[in-house]
């Protein structure tokens, strides 16, 4: 019966899938592959398609044909006629703009249109004529501007299929071991193993570089390693922080059979380059002024990498983007538990990372047992009536910071740890001060971003260990931090509704463990903490969250 179908195809190219329809698993695969998912409460999810969801298909092969197929497959009404045209059309565009190998000159590039009329329009272009040149069979493009290229023809709305081939690297023996050396059996969970095949492309034109999505905790990092054992290159890792930094040379160490000596750190405080370098975001980044160019990305220009992993691509500071552009020969590899990025550049993170190679709902992983089950909690605190006169009088910069630091959230705190006794919990804010207070009252070490390194590992050890059960930490812990017993966080402060933040908090305590994990936010009530909560509540339901919201007295 067409009522049992669980998929309904609107005009506005929004999908809603039926949770309770008998084909609902079949239909979410099928519809994963060309659609982004947009929020996912408990009866119906929602999906979205647009042209960068569209030219994500393409590049992984599927058609126009395919697409439409899986929509009349699943869809509990008839297709919209206007929704098969834009498919069509959209996905019509991606590989009539080829970028390939320039047989009479090594140092270029050669930009092929199969169009006509998409090559009158780029001729013409006052815009493009500075990297692109007429040649014959097309356009020729500096080695150096490839990257360039494609961000700005996606912007124009033509992507392009990039079949240029891509620099060996120095060679690089890399195998993963059958048991980590710090004990235990290790092999690939079978979402790993489709993530690495995903990327890999069989090794055809066009696949090696692209986008992992996978939710904190499923192991993006043993993902990368896989990566780096099936290519065999030297390879370069860039990741957020020291911290970070060493939790990758950690698990190289605990689960490859590279030496140590293999493996370098490039940081503020040591910069050794070796066939597997380690570096942070920070450094690459850094500069005298703002008038000096960035010294360290030689980094990335001088040595003979054959993969580049972007660890917590969505966080891909502004300037990198700009090397990356120019090294568009290496192969790159980003992992990321969420593409949101607050600064919209996700069109960037297509055209110069690649496109999303594979992506898995959070709540599936967490249904098979591969990550923690968390339970999402609001609780709103109100204001004392002192600080509540002090409020309705401030600037609204001010109110924000007033709100995060409201008196109660104090005694809040300390009464959600009483609640826990046998388990760690973390305590996550914004502002140095509330923080300093609450590891004072809760008698907890303190991490931010003054925090010196050693004495930081140290911390995140103790807590490893069990030797420290609360700790707190400002934003420095929202990424790449490795805590896998912690099973409560409680958020006293946050960055204005950011939901890239949301997730990667939740994400500390989503690591698999006997025991469920609890996520409290604390919010001061009638502020505008409310209206910044719900739109990081909004994020989380929309992954299918659970998320109950309660007052405190």
């Amino acid at each position: 019966m067409a009522e049992a179908k669980p998929l309904i195809v609107q005009s506005d190219l929004s999908l809603l899938l039926d949770v309770h329809a008998e084909l609902f698993e079949e239909a979410r695969s099928a519809i994963g592959a060309f659609a982004a998912l947009e929020k996912s409460p408990e009866h119906l999810h929602t999906y979205r398609i647009s042209p960068l969801s569209l030219w994500n298909a393409s590049s992984a092969g599927l058609a126009s044909a395919d697409v439409e197929a899986a929509l009349e497959r699943y869809g509990r009404y008839e297709l919209p006629r206007d929704v098969r045209f834009i498919v069509r059309d959209t996905m019509s565009r991606f590989g009539r703009l080829t970028l390939r190998a320039r047989e009479a000159d090594g140092g270029s590039l050669l930009l092929v249109c199969s169009d006509p009329e998409a090559e009158r329009e780029l001729g013409a272009s006052k815009k493009l004529e500075k990297w692109l040149a007429p040649a014959p069979g097309g356009f020729a493009v500096r080695l150096v501007d490839r990257g360039t290229v494609k961000r700005e023809l996606l912007r124009l709305g033509w992507p392009v299929k990039d079949e240029a081939p891509l620099a060996p690297g120095d060679p690089l023996e890399l195998s993963l071991l059958p048991e980590r050396r710090s004990g235990g059996a290790f092999g690939l969970r079978p979402y790993q193993s489709d993530a690495l095949a995903a990327f890999l492309g069989g090794g055809l034109p066009g696949s090696g570089y692209g986008i992992v999505v996978l939710p904190c905790g499923a192991g993006k990092t043993i993902v990368g390693m896989a990566a780096m054992a099936a290519i065999g290159r030297k390879t370069l890792i860039v990741t957020t922080n020291v911290a970070a930094v060493h939790q990758w040379m950690d698990e190289l160490a605990d689960k490859t059979d590279l030496p140590a000596d293999a493996i370098g750190e490039y940081t503020g405080a040591e910069k050794t380059v070796r066939p597997v370098t380690v570096a942070t975001y920070q450094i690459l980044t850094w500069r005298p002024d703002k008038e000096s160019d960035f010294p360290h990305f030689e980094l990335f220009r001088r040595e003979k990498w054959g993969l580049i992993v972007y660890d917590e691509v969505h966080l891909l500071p502004a300037p990198v983007f700009r090397v990356v552009a120019e090294i568009q020969a290496v192969r790159r590899l980003g992992l990321t538990a969420t593409l949101v990025r607050e600064d919209g550049r996700e069109e960037d993170a297509f055209s110069l990372i690649g496109p999303k190679r594979y992506d898995v709902p959070w709540k599936d992983l967490e249904r098979k047992g591969f990550i923690a089950e968390a339970y999402c909690r609001e609780i709103r605190i109100p204001l004392p009536e002192a600080e509540h006169l002090r409020y309705s009088v401030a600037e609204p910069r001010e109110k924000h910071r007033l709100a995060a630091e409201g008196g109660a959230k104090y005694e809040a705190v300390k009464e959600i740890v009483a609640n826990h006794p046998d388990e760690p919990v973390l305590v996550i804010g914004q502002f140095l001060d509330q923080l300093g207070r609450i590891a004072k009252e809760l008698d907890a070490p303190l991490i931010t971003g003054r925090t010196p390194n050693p004495e930081r590992e140290r911390i995140y050890a103790d807590f490893r260990a069990g030797r420290a059960r609360v700790i707190v930490v400002s934003k420095v812990a929202n990424f790449a931090i490795d805590l896998p017993d912690a099973s409560v966080a409680i958020q006293v402060s946050g960055s204005f509704g950011s939901r890239q933040e949301e997730a990667q908090r939740l994400g500390r305590i989503l690591r698999p463990k006997a025991r469920n994990s609890f996520f409290y936010s604390l919010v001061s009530r009638y502020t505008v903490e409310e209206e910044f909560a719900a739109n990081r509540r909004k994020f989380l339901i929309e992954q299918g969250y659970r998320y109950l919201i309660e007052a405190w007295e």
